[in-house]
């Protein structure tokens, strides 16, 4: 039992977290007479270590789970959801939304393609929750930072949220409220042709440099404004804001997040800073929800899609939801650290 804890200790905090990589880049600063204590410093460190840290996780993940989505196109994965119904086919969207883009305006395009495919409203609806709130990404990427028992409890809150979401808009019926020009598009399945393993190799290799293209200015800016929460604010001010002082705490984190644009990278060095200040992990997490699920840019691609009844809605069960997963994790905060 003690074997297997200090294994799975190694794999988190030197594979998974790489400390290695923060003592190297720690040693490096100081041999260049940077104090890595001061508050400069400590941003610099920060800043350096989170970034490198994170580009390696991403090009990895990216490549590997890009590799598995090969095996997913449109056409089957509509295939694959057409055999399911009622509560089992929402199950499976938000399952398969996991293995899909890594943002919700990535996510949309799919979403529309789905729907005018004639599958059931509530479960590509459940699926458009879960492609940014859940995927395996966030859960290595939540893993390194927060262990395993987190990042499993936030996948299976997520899962949860785009199910109830994708159930709740189907039990109100309103495929009406899907854009006409969404609802009559074509219905053609084209079968793709059968990829070799050089093929997706190559997919997986052109989506690592999509995506790195598209996402590094939000880790940039995530890392820059967790190295300034790190070093530069006071904790009690966080404390005050987004601790358990605060009944209000998480209704204000998702309010700050919803404006924003970013993805499960760019938000995870600013939960990182945030948990170390003394902010609640429920709190933090309904956050990163808030900023990969409603972001303000995805909800206006949406808006060009459906009418603004189930806009309105789309955005008032995501939000109860991720306001109910925070105050839950808020609760039982005690079990996960």
């Amino acid at each position: 039992m003690e074997a297997g804890k200090g294994l799975w200790s190694l794999i988190q905090d030197q594979i998974l977290g790489m400390k290695w990589l923060k003592d190297a880049v720690g040693a490096g600063l100081t041999a260049m007479g940077t104090d890595i204590s001061s508050r400069l410093g400590g941003s610099v460190h920060f800043f350096i270590y989170d970034i490198i840290k994170i580009t390696i996780l991403l090009c990895t993940l990216i490549f590997v789970i890009s590799y598995i989505q090969s095996y997913f196109p449109p056409e089957r994965s509509k295939r694959i959801l057409g055999r399911f119904h009622g509560l089992g086919a929402r199950i499976a969207a938000a399952l398969l939304g996991t293995v899909t883009p890594f943002c919700s305006c990535s996510s949309i395009p799919l979403f529309m393609g789905f729907t005018g495919a004639g599958l059931p409203l509530g479960v590509t609806f459940s699926f458009l929750i879960s492609s940014p709130m859940v995927d395996l990404g966030s859960l290595v990427l939540l893993t390194s930072i927060f262990g395993v028992k987190i990042a499993a409890v936030y996948v299976l809150l997520g899962l949860f949220v785009a199910v109830l979401g994708g159930t709740v808009i189907e039990k109100l019926h309103m495929e009406a409220e899907v854009e006409e020009f969404i609802r009559m598009a074509g219905r053609v399945d084209l079968e793709g042709p059968a990829l070799t393993v050089r093929d997706r190799l190559a997919y997986a290799r052109d989506q690592v440099e999509f995506t790195f293209r598209k996402v590094f200015p939000y880790i940039l800016a995530g890392v820059g404004i967790g190295a300034v929460i790190h070093n530069w604010i006071p904790g009690e001010w966080i404390e005050t804001a987004l601790g358990s002082g605060n009944p209000f705490g998480v209704v204000l984190a998702v309010l700050v997040g919803v404006p924003m644009y970013a993805d499960i990278f760019g938000t995870i060095p600013v939960a990182e800073a945030l948990l170390a200040k003394g902010a609640q992990l429920g709190t933090i997490l309904s956050f990163m929800m808030a900023v990969t699920t409603l972001s303000f840019p995805s909800m206006v691609m949406l808006g060009k899609a459906v009418k603004p009844r189930l806009l309105g809605t789309f955005a008032a069960v995501c939000t109860v939801g991720i306001i109910f997963v925070g105050y839950s994790f808020n609760l039982f905060q005690y079990l996960f650290i």
